[in-house]
Parts: structure tokens; sequence; C-alpha cells
């Protein structure tokens, strides 16, 4: 497996931009080494993207990311440390199902909107087309 990547490699197989890269590695959340210009990262630097990039999907502060992506990698941290790292991780969880519990009810609201809508519609076409129809008689 490659040890070494270089930003180019990272933004291909992550589907992110340079300056996402970038962004992640000014807010120190990534620490690529530099030869010359050139960021090279390693398989940490990789690993941490991945973690990075699900935090960001599931909704995570940057600061939470941060949190999460250094207590990942304590594995030997202390359980005071873990203990927050997971009740942290729970409360995100019940965030986002609350969260998925909304959208549920938002699409069924616009579902049941979207058939009165068209309901109403085949009335106005309808409408429409019977002066059409008799004058063409």
């Amino acid at each position: 497996m490659q040890s070494v990547f270089t930003i180019g490699d990272l933004a291909n197989e992550f589907g992110v931009t340079l300056r996402t890269l970038r962004f992640y590695e000014d807010k120190n959340l990534i620490h690529p080494r530099r030869e010359g210009q050139n960021r090279l990262y390693s398989r940490r630097d990789r690993l941490r993207l991945r973690l990075i990039l699900l935090g960001r999907r599931v909704g995570l502060s940057l600061n939470e990311i941060k949190e999460m992506v250094d207590s990942y990698e304590l594995r030997d941290g202390s359980p005071a440390r873990l203990r927050t790292a997971l009740h942290r991780f729970s409360a995100q969880v019940e965030r986002l199902k609350r969260h998925k519990e909304d959208v549920e009810q938002a699409i069924g609201e616009l579902g049941n909107t979207m058939a009165v809508v068209a309901g109403m519609l085949q009335v106005r076409e309808a409408e429409h087309r019977a002066p059409m129809l008799e004058a063409a008689e």
C-alpha cells in the first residue's frame, strides 16, 4: 500500500479541492510534511482526512471533528477522554436521528401538498379545455 500521498492524490481520491485540503491543514486537522513547495501526506493524514470528511457529512463542527480525530488517534487515551468522545458521538447520533425525522415529516407534508396542487392543476386544465372544445364544435 502507498505510504506517501500528494495533495492531488488525496484531492482525487476523496473528491475534494486542493483548497479544501489546505484549509484543513490551516486548521491543524492534517499535517503534511513539506519538500520544497510540495505537500506530502502520510497514511495518518489520509485517515484523518477520511474522518474529517465523515464528520462534515454528519454535521459535526470543525472543533468537534478535531476532537474526534484526536481521540481516534489516541488508542491509548484515558478512559475519561474516550468517555467524552463516546458521549459526543452519541449526542450527534441523536441530533441526526431527530433531523432525519424532521426531514421525513417534511417530505410527507410536501408529498401531500404536491397531490393537492396536482389535483388543482387537473381541474384548471379541464376548465381551460372545456371552452376550447365548445368553440371547436
